[in-house]
């Protein structure tokens, strides 16, 4: 086959062939480019691709040329891919004898004939075309071994010895030998050229501590780790003087320079060396000078513009933690590096993710092994460092600084969900945090594991306060945690994956509500950081009693609230929402509405989160009262009412100063969510500024307040001052008296006016955190559509909806109240009419949904602005989709019956309603309805199209203008063009219909304007007309 191609190829015709020819040279010339480059993938590439060519192309003589000078080449990744090119030659072209190549290495690169610049050189070709030889796989089957190490002696006598490594090529040289010739270059032959049977030993430390460093500073700006170095390393792990090597050429070589290219080749070359050692060496070398010197690095390196080490050893380790599957290993990478401290916080990221690789038992034992710090903290174990400019700490402040981080640790291990862990690891962790961050061990007891070891150190407030947060962030990761069998094997692409439950059905929450009420049963062996009173005790105890709990612990922002809060929404999510529903409405749904809607007026993203997360828990059990709660609080009608429920509370006073913040973390949180809220305070205060300003300039050129007028009239009187005499002049006691009246007057007035002032602020203030409660109320809202969209309950949505759109597009034009309008338009036209879910099952709703149709479109042809009366059409469509439902299957047999079925649509009823609304369409100069409304209509329901077809062809020629018998011909048009309409109306009734177009047609072809919707519908008419047969 390929034979033939060749000779296809050679009797190319001529004009052709010399173009052909530059061309496969061209080619051809490229490979030996990319064996020179340092990419190795290219290299691997263009050696695959030159012995193709070479079983088809006749050039062998020159590849050998051009491989054998490569050898020598001066860039140091070439000499190795021109290597392995001759080696895979020779290997595929066994005619070629060995002899002769190595015949071409021996003239090519003679110690002996080049110059001596070229020496070294001279030697890198020799060594690397020896090397060739032997990667050919050929030296075992002929003579030419013998003839080969009598070469290598020949190169020791022209005063070249392997031993001279004096820079970390000479070096590379060496190992290179060694790796390849190992039975070449035994220790005796070693001790010949070196005088010791080994590379490594304390003679040579100092020898290769200098070619360390000239290493170090070759690759200062690639910021990587020389193969030499790892080379060396491995080395020393064969000789079984590792830690000869590491102690006295790492440690007290390379260490002992300034910090520098030195230091990060013995942090990169400790990553790289997690792979090579044992459990012992992995152990010495993570609690040594190395790891202490890393970790000051990564502490000075958080200064911006500071080199970072620190995401190359992250790679290292998980390459490592992937690779590796022995857990004793893992663990030793794993408490080697989390053990490195800076006064307490740890150097490695509190969430770190290279815990996902762990096998289940290393993380078992690394789990044991932060609990066990957090409660018995063994500081002689751990590598905890200060750097110069950091002032000293006492142990306290580091020991609550380490419990934060532990915590925060384990917490990440139940965050990621690539982590192997089984559901006893999850609950483990989440019964050791909850238990520590609201109770205390008085007693050992063997129904609770966590009171069997004592906190060496007791928490503080602060620190409480971080186990606290740490557990409700826990709490909310554990809601959405799919099934360990999900992780583990896969869940299906559209399967719906159960969130939040263990393998038995059980939510992970109410887990904890069990633990919890075994902890207050248990007051001689546990005790609670926040006691509760009799009356919380009674709350927890009795059903009845527990949302009144919920209301007394709501209003304190304190760790206490945080648990009581947590902890019932458990209980109600849990316990009460698997109850038996055999009642109506179960109360328990609108309470925890109740609830969630106080929550919400507070300022903390974080409790949005979670009263998103709870509702749509919740969501298959709302009611209709529940549903109303919401919807009363989104009311724009109900706002004015002074008994209206909405109540949002301002806690921006009652923040924490600077120097009671908890940790970086919680922090950054909080200054996140009071900046945002304070920003958008300062801009309605601004404005609010501005408005006053405006205001105070129309006082000052309007009309006067009459009191102020007649006041000043008093004062003037009293001192004669409206006497029009000019000679008579008030004395200085006089003006004294009356400046006196005029400025206590004034004063009054500016107090009166600063009140007016701070009124209005007031006013303008609560009116910005009531917009933004109810943009988080749009929450619950949008989750409610989201996972009911088919429930009758949704129906409910619609005419609120359209009220706050309505209110929102005549209202001011602030910025939050565009976002707000903005969101709920969102809602109601993409994730509610829009929706492919619908209420499909009406029952005996038929005739209060027709009752709201009609209501729709009466107030559509009201309206005036028609991107209202847009929202309230696409409502309509809504309704009528809901009454059609779902054809049933039989009637998806055929296409016809499928078109005409409308569900529980009175036709003529609907009908007669979209019918008037098109007369209004074409009857009033302006109407906010538009041609793509009804376009829509007739595209999404065929047969309400064939039934106002007759009404649009007459409004043709009775359009009120021009522009109206324009619309009313692209309406007829675009129907006529519908297929569905054509199979609905066929036979005769098609024929009569394209007969009263013509006519029509023919009546406005007489006028003298024609439009260009006529125009189309004039020519359409022509296609369309010999179609009324089919």
């Amino acid at each position: 086959m390929s034979g033939e191609m060749v000779e296809v190829s050679v009797k190319a015709p001529e004009p052709v062939r010399t173009t052909g020819v530059l061309q496969q040279n061209r080619v051809f010339l490229d490979f030996f480019w990319d064996l020179a480059k340092p990419d190795q993938e290219v290299r691997l590439k263009a050696v695959g691709e030159l012995i193709r060519y070479l079983k088809t192309h006749n050039q062998l003589d020159y590849t050998f040329k051009r491989l054998v000078d490569g050898l020598a080449h001066t860039r140091e990744a070439a000499r190795p891919g021109f290597s392995l090119a001759l080696g895979q030659v020779l290997s595929s072209f066994e005619d070629v004898s060995l002899q002769s190549v190595l015949n071409r290495v021996r003239e090519k690169h003679n110690p002996q004939t080049v110059k001596k610049k070229l020496l070294r050189n001279a030697f890198f070709g020799n060594l690397f075309g020896v090397l060739a030889l032997y990667q050919s796989g050929r030296l075992s089957k002929v003579s030419s071994l013998a003839k080969i190490l009598s070469f290598l002696k020949g190169l020791k006598q022209t005063g070249y010895s392997l031993g001279s490594f004096r820079t970390p090529e000479q070096l590379q040289l060496l190992l290179v030998a060694l790796q390849r010739f190992p039975q070449t270059l035994k220790p005796k032959k070693l001790k010949k050229l070196l005088g010791c049977s080994t590379i490594i030993n304390a003679d040579n430390i100092p020898k290769l501590t200098e070619v360390l460093k000239m290493a170090a500073r070759s690759v200062k700006k690639e910021c990587v780790l020389p193969a030499v170095v790892l080379d060396l390393l491995k080395l020393s792990l064969k000789e079984d003087s590792f830690q000869l090597f590491w102690n006295n050429a790492i440690i007290n070589g390379m260490l002992k320079e300034q910090p520098g290219p030195a230091h990060y080749l013995s942090f990169r070359l400790l990553g790289s060396a997690l792979p090579l050692l044992s459990v012992a060496q992995l152990k010495e070398v993570l609690s040594g000078d190395v790891m202490m010197h890393y970790g000051e690095h990564v502490v000075s390196a958080q200064k911006p513009d500071r080199f970072k080490l620190a995401p190359e050893m992250d790679v290292y380790v998980s390459d490592f933690l992937e690779g590796c599957q022995d857990p004793d290993r893992q663990l030793a990478v794993m408490v080697g590096f989390s053990s490195l401290t800076n006064q307490g916080y740890p150097v490695v990221p509190s969430v770190w993710r290279v815990v996902q690789h762990l096998q289940p038992a290393a993380l078992q034992q690394y789990v044991d092994w932060l609990k066990k710090m957090f409660l018995q903290p063994q500081t002689d174990q751990l590598l905890d460092f200060s750097t110069r400019n950091s002032e000293q700490e006492d142990e306290g402040r580091k020991s609550n600084c380490r419990l934060k981080w532990i915590i925060a640790r384990l917490s990440s291990i139940i965050d990621n969900h690539q982590v192997k862990r089984q559901e006893d690891l999850i609950l483990d962790v989440a019964r050791f945090v909850f238990f520590h961050a609201f109770f205390s061990a008085k007693k050992a007891s063997a129904d609770i594991p966590e009171t069997a070891g004592k906190l060496s150190v007791p928490l503080d407030d602060k620190t409480r306060g971080v186990l606290v947060n740490s557990f409700f962030g826990l709490l909310l990761s554990m809601h959405h945690l799919p099934l360990i069998e999900d992780t583990a094997e896969g869940a299906a692409v559209n399967q719906k994956r159960p969130l939040g439950v263990t393998s038995d059905g059980t939510m992970w929450i109410y887990h904890l509500v069990q633990y919890a009420q075994v902890l207050l049963n248990q007051p001689k062996h546990v005790q609670s950081s926040q006691p509760f009173s009799p009356e919380q005790k009674q709350a927890w105890d009795g059903r009845e009693y527990l949302y009144r709990f919920i209301g007394l612990t709501y209003c304190h922002l304190t760790a206490e609230y945080c648990f009581n809060v947590c902890v019932c929404v458990c209980v109600c999510v849990c316990v009460f929402g698997a109850a038996t529903e055999e009642e109506e409405e179960p109360e328990w749904v609108e309470v925890m509405v109740d609830i969630l809607l106080s929550l919400l007026s507070q300022p903390s993203r974080h409790i949005r989160q979670v009263c998103r997360t709870v509702f749509s828990s919740i969501c298959p059990h709302v009611t209709a009262a529940a549903l109303t709660a919401i919807l009363d609080v989104l009311d724009p009608e109900k706002d004015d009412e002074e008994d209206s429920a909405v109540v949002v509370t301002d806690d921006n006073k009652t923040q924490k100063k600077p120097d009671e913040e908890d940790d970086e973390d919680h922090d950054e949180e909080m200054e996140s969510d009071g900046s945002d809220d304070d920003s958008d305070e300062d801009e309605d205060n601004e404005d609010d500024d501005d408005e006053d300003d405006e205001a105070m300039e129309e006082e000052e050129v309007g009309e006067v307040d009459q009191s102020f007028r007649l006041e000043l009239m008093k004062v003037l009187q009293q001192q004669n001052a409206l006497d029009g005499s000019d000679d008579e002049d008030l004395d200085d006691e006089a003006m004294m008296e009356l400046d006196k009246g005029l400025a206590a007057l004034f004063s009054e007035q500016k107090k009166k006016s600063q009140a007016k002032k701070d009124e209005k602020a007031k006013l303008q203030k609560e009116k910005t955190l009531v917009r933004d409660f109810k943009i988080k109320v749009l929450d619950l809202v949008e989750v409610f559509v989201a996972r009911q969209a088919g429930s009758p309950l949704v129906l409910g949505l619609v005419e609120p909806l359209l009220t706050i759109i309505d209110r929102g597009m005549s209202s001011d034009s602030h910025q939050q109240e565009q976002d707000f309008l903005r969101r709920a338009a969102d809602i109601f036209r993409n994730q509610l009419c829009r929706s492919k879910v619908y209420c499909r099952t009406v029952g005996d709703r038929q005739g209060e949904l027709h009752d709201l149709l009609e209501k729709l479109m009466t107030k559509t042809q009201k309206l005036s602005d028609s991107a209202v009366c847009l929202y309230y059409f696409s409502a309509s469509l809504y309704v009528v989709k809901v009454l059609r439902g779902a054809p049933p299957a039989d009637a998806k047999e055929e296409q016809t019956n499928d078109l005409r079925f409308m569900g529980n649509v009175d036709v003529d009823r609907v009908s007669a309603v979209f019918r008037e609304a098109l007369s209004s369409f074409m009857s009033k100069r302006k109407s906010p309805l538009t041609a793509q409304m009804f376009t829509d209509l007739f595209n999404r329901f065929p047969v309400l199209c064939v039934s106002l077809l007759d009404a649009a062809v007459q409004h043709i020629t009775s359009g009120v203008r021009v522009h109206q018998q324009g619309q009313a011909c692209v309406l007829v048009l675009r129907a006529m063009q519908s297929r569905e309409v054509q199979q609905l109306l066929s036979g005769d009734r098609w024929a009569e219909l394209c007969a009263k177009v013509t006519g029509q047609l023919a009546a406005v072809g007489q006028q003298q304007s024609t439009s260009t919707g006529l125009t189309a519908m004039i020519h359409s008419a022509a296609v369309l007309s010999p179609r009324r047969d089919n």
